[in-house]
C-alpha cells in the first residue's frame, strides 16, 4: 500500500514536471544571444562618440592657442605655445577625420 502512494507520487511529479518545464530540455535550446546591438552598430556607435571627442577636445585646443595668441603681445615663447596648440587641434582634427576609416580597419580585423 505504501508503495503504491510513493508511485503515484512519483508518477504525478513526473508528469507536472514534464508539462511545466516542457518537452524539451533547456540544454536542447538554440543558442541565446544576449546582445542588445549587433557588432556592426556597437562600432558605429563608438566611431560617432570617437569622432565627437576628438573635434571636442580640437575645438578646445583651437580656441586656447587663439587666446595665447591674442594675449602674446609679441613674446616669441607665448607665440610658440600658441602656434603648438594649432598644431594640436590641427592632429585632432586629422584623427577626426581618420576615426571612421581606423574603425573600418579594425571590424574588419574582428571579423564585422
Amino acid at each position: 500500500m505504501f508503495r503504491r502512494i510513493i508511485y503515484r507520487i512519483t508518477a504525478v511529479t513526473v508528469v507536472f514536471l514534464a508539462t511545466v518545464t516542457g518537452a524539451a530540455p533547456a540544454y536542447a535550446a538554440g543558442p541565446q544571444i544576449l546582445a542588445v546591438n549587433s557588432l556592426p552598430v556597437i562600432i558605429s556607435n563608438i566611431t560617432t562618440w570617437i569622432i565627437g571627442l576628438l573635434v571636442g577636445v580640437a575645438t578646445l585646443f583651437l580656441t586656447i592657442g587663439g587666446l595665447r595668441r591674442l594675449a602674446a603681445g609679441g613674446d616669441p615663447t607665448e607665440i610658440e605655445k600658441a602656434n603648438s596648440a594649432f598644431k594640436n587641434a590641427l592632429i585632432g582634427y586629422a584623427l577626426a577625420v581618420l576615426a571612421p576609416i581606423l574603425l573600418a580597419v579594425v571590424q574588419g580585423w574582428i571579423g564585422g
